[in-house]
């Protein structure tokens, strides 16, 4: 039986107090509205076609809750200078507070708060609008190329773990007013909320960051990809692939290593057959082959 992210209407109770807590977080009304069109309206986001289905049973989903538990904890107590270092550069170098609140979207599509440290300009969206970061991107601050270079900006998001709202491996979140948008031009978009978002997961150690539509294609397979063949066995190679993504091997040798998987089963509509999607070289593309 293949799974579903139905993502339910919210009470206006509800949304008012989602609406609160945005605003105690600093973030824009206009961040949550866009999060109140995808629940108010999930008829336009629905697609027809093979869905895939969620791997894993309770008993992995409870030991991965746990071991990343313990893994998040222990990692951001040694990390903990650095940390701190981080903060007091970021404070001395640029106007603005050193850590950054993002609303995003969690696993079946419910809303969190991320934290971050700051890498851009303060309120640098005020005037740029929302839009992926590219390269050389004038947004960044100098501090901000070399916490993003390290991906030391990602450590807060540890606390997220903590807190039961992120994995250490699955899809990257999103921002909501993206994801409206994404969902209407990407078919099966929504199929990443199926699982918890992580700090890395399978599309981040093959690709690199999102910075068009097409990239977030390429992405979404993957994503799929995970969600369909998560186990114990494929997140121990993607955090080992991780460790040495961040000691700056690329991303064709790491899918080499540590043969990191590529193809996606499907069921077909009339559940007789199997559809197989395979994910080739750079350009990425997929074909598709149809079993008995």
């Amino acid at each position: 039986m293949s799974s579903h992210a139905y993502l339910k209407p919210e009470s206006p109770r509800q949304r008012n107090e989602r609406i609160r807590r945005a605003e105690t977080h600093s973030l824009e009304t206009r961040t949550t509205e866009a999060w109140a069109t995808i629940i108010s309206r999930p008829e336009r986001h629905r697609h027809p076609g093979p869905a895939i289905t969620v791997s894993g049973g309770r008993w992995f989903e409870a030991f991965k809750t746990g071991a990343e538990f313990l893994i998040a904890a222990t990692i951001l107590l040694l990390s903990l200078p650095v940390l701190i270092l981080a903060v007091l550069a970021i404070r001395l170098t640029s106007r603005g507070p050193a850590f950054y609140t993002q609303l995003r979207l969690g696993q079946r599509g419910v809303p969190y708060v991320i934290y971050k440290l700051r890498s851009m300009y303060y309120d640098c969206e005020r005037t740029s609008g929302i839009q992926w970061c590219t390269r050389g991107d004038p947004r960044v601050t100098p501090v901000g190329r070399i916490l993003r270079k390290t991906h030391i900006d990602e450590i807060p998001q540890l606390w997220n773990v903590l807190r039961g709202e992120m994995s250490l491996v699955g899809p990257r979140p999103e921002r909501p007013e993206l994801v409206a948008k994404l969902e209407q031009d990407l078919p099966y978009y929504r199929d990443r909320l199926l699982v918890k978002p992580g700090l890395t997961g399978l599309a981040q150690v093959q690709l690199p960051a999102d910075t068009d539509l097409e990239s977030v294609r390429n992405k979404l397979f993957l994503d799929r990809v995970y969600v369909s063949r998560r186990g114990l066995w494929l997140d121990l190679r993607i955090y080992v692939a991780t460790a040495f993504y961040l000691f700056g091997v690329s991303f064709s040798t790491l899918r080499r290593w540590f043969n990191l998987p590529a193809e996606l089963r499907v069921e077909a509509e009339n559940d007789q057959e199997e559809i197989i999607l395979q994910r080739r070289a750079t350009p990425l593309y997929t074909t598709v082959s149809i079993h008995n």
